[in-house]
């Protein structure tokens, strides 16, 4: 049971027009929970609005709804639910836009699974932030405290955002309810084969992406006898491929299934000199999230990213990533020892 649910029950009882927020690093459990709670306030007579700073990915757009998603707030509402962070860093275009402060201006509710990272939405009424694989899990479960309505479409929502989360419930943070959770949703007519054809079927790649998919990983470098895999792709690059697929995302898998490799980083150098480091880790070793908020990012122990913004070279960047990465894993291989 949450202790907040009955002041998050009252808070929408209250609201009519309400906006569901992504951050600027949407992913599969930030879109499946915003959708989910766009079909549950639907239901509850509510108006909902789906906003997030930048476009969906196209990796994403294998789930029904995602091109409800704008990046405009609207001009009025009455409540807004942030879902999947309680990191402030992680709505820089809503910053520049003056949205966040439209959004802090009105009663504010934070869902959200990260409790390895500290709360910095210090303008929210609401924070629900608890130990779940996934944000969808979390609304799964208000959604039966609260006696949600649970049409079809939203029960696929949190399916898919407990399965992106867990990587097909195969992650240290999933947990025996997370499993339970995803068979309740089935017993309730989900199918889990329908999500993953959809996904596959999106996920095929043009003749073009596949040559450059090879371009990169003939540019990956180890570092630490093979442990660590990094690989960086320049501004003209990203602008040439992102609108198909994020560049990152298409060779980050391969990187750390070499044999070795416990951590795979992709470096994205963009026009403007900023740098943004998508980290994935190994089973076993999971200082994805610690590494990322070394350098003022956060995320999962086995999935996490940064952006640094001063212009630091990437040269630079990449030799003190690589170094924290080492200084982590042999951490973890001590205190691993030591037990």
């Amino acid at each position: 049971m949450y202790p907040e649910a009955s002041d998050i029950s009252a808070l929408i009882e209250q609201a009519h027009h309400i906006v569901i927020l992504q951050a600027d690093n949407p992913d599969g459990d930030s879109l499946g929970s915003a959708l989910a709670l766009e079909g549950i306030l639907g239901d509850m007579g509510k108006e909902p609005y789906l906003y997030c700073g930048v476009d969906m990915p196209a990796h994403l757009r294998y789930l029904p709804g995602w091109d409800r998603v704008s990046n405009e707030l609207p001009s009025g509402f009455d409540l807004s639910i942030i879902v999947d962070t309680s990191s402030i860093s992680l709505f820089e275009q809503a910053k520049k836009t003056g949205d966040l402060q439209r959004v802090s201006s009105k009663p504010v509710v934070v869902l959200d699974h990260h409790q390895e990272v500290e709360n910095s939405l210090d303008f929210a009424k609401i924070v629900c932030n608890k130990p779940a694989v996934a944000t969808g899990e979390i609304i799964y479960e208000l959604a039966k405290q609260l006696n949600w309505p649970l049409n079809h479409e939203a029960m696929y929502a949190i399916a898919v955002s407990i399965l992106s989360d867990s990587l097909g419930l195969m992650t240290d943070a999933t947990t025996a309810r997370s499993i339970h959770v995803i068979a309740e949703l089935v017993e309730q007519g989900v199918k889990l084969p329908e999500i993953e054809n959809l996904r596959r079927a999106l996920n095929r790649k043009s003749p073009s992406l596949t040559r450059y998919k090879g371009q990169l990983l003939q540019r990956v470098e180890y570092h630490a006898d093979d442990r660590v895999a990094t690989v960086t792709i320049p501004w003209d690059e990203i602008e040439k491929y992102s609108p198909e697929y994020n560049p990152s995302v298409l060779v980050l898998d391969e990187m750390r299934m070499t044999i070795n490799t416990a951590v795979a980083i992709a470096f994205k150098v963009y026009s403007d000199g900023k740098v943004t480091g998508k980290i994935r880790c190994n089973y076993g070793s999971p200082v994805a999230s610690k590494l990322a908020e070394h350098f003022g990012g956060g995320g999962h122990p086995y999935a996490s990213g940064f952006k640094i913004q001063d212009k630091t070279p990437i040269a630079d960047i990449k030799a003190a990533c690589v170094a924290k990465t080492i200084e982590l894993l042999n951490n973890l291989k001590q205190s691993n020892e030591a037990v």
